[in-house]
């Protein structure tokens, strides 16, 4: 084989390498930022739930403090 030809091919497949490890590592910018905005979101649902629960446990004292004899 002539030198030339493996030396093409080993830069043919740097640059290959280069392109496959730039894309994998947007790709998992834009997956962790996605999780993180869900993760946002879960703890926003997760604070409505627990506020709704102290919520139902004061009316839940209310009416029993309310309730006639």
């Amino acid at each position: 084989m002539d030198w030339a030809t493996i030396l093409v091919a080993v830069i043919t497949a740097g640059f290959a390498f280069l392109g496959v490890y730039m894309s994998n590592r947007k790709q998992a910018a834009l997956m962790a930022y996605r999780l993180e905005k869900l993760e946002n979101k879960v703890d926003k649902h997760n604070s409505v739930v627990e506020r709704m629960y102290k919520l139902e446990s004061r009316m839940e004292t209310l009416e029993r403090t309310l309730k006639p004899n």
